[in-house]
């Protein structure tokens, strides 16, 4: 997570927050497994992201609302949610940087993972090309 402002991240509202959270168990199930190193990443960066805010607790019911919420409604529908409580262009590269970096955790960015990046770029509506360049620029 320290490629990303994490003051700007801590500062957010509690609905762009869990959008967040959201957007990042996303990116780390995108693959069909949330792998130990994922998961690592994923407590660690929400931890750091915003500041102990978050209860363990907390994070694990918002996890399993996300993981039942993709379950009963498919990965397009989560992420027209997400886009929908982040309203601004900003808070939308955030969410697909925190992706990216979700996905790359485990040092491979699997063919379902890119795919997820791509399509939560398009429903973000972040440019492609753009998208590409953060992807180089968050894995190396």
């Amino acid at each position: 997570m320290s490629k990303l402002d994490k003051g700007g991240i801590a500062a957010l509202g509690e609905q762009k927050l869990f959008a967040l959270v959201e957007m990042m168990f996303l990116a780390a199930s995108a693959d069909g497994e949330f792998s130990a190193a994922e998961r690592k990443y994923f407590l660690e960066g929400i931890e750091s992201l915003t500041d102990g805010k978050l209860s363990r607790a907390k994070l694990e019911e918002l996890l399993d609302r996300a993981k039942k919420d993709l379950e009963a409604e498919g990965r397009e529908a989560r992420l027209q949610d997400v886009k929908a409580r982040l309203p601004d262009a900003g808070a939308r590269k955030v969410a697909l940087a925190l992706a990216i970096q979700v996905t790359a955790a485990d040092g491979i960015i699997r063919t379902s993972e890119r795919e997820l990046i791509l399509e939560t770029a398009e429903t973000l509506e972040i440019d492609r090309d753009e998208a590409a360049n953060m992807v180089r620029d968050l894995t190396t």
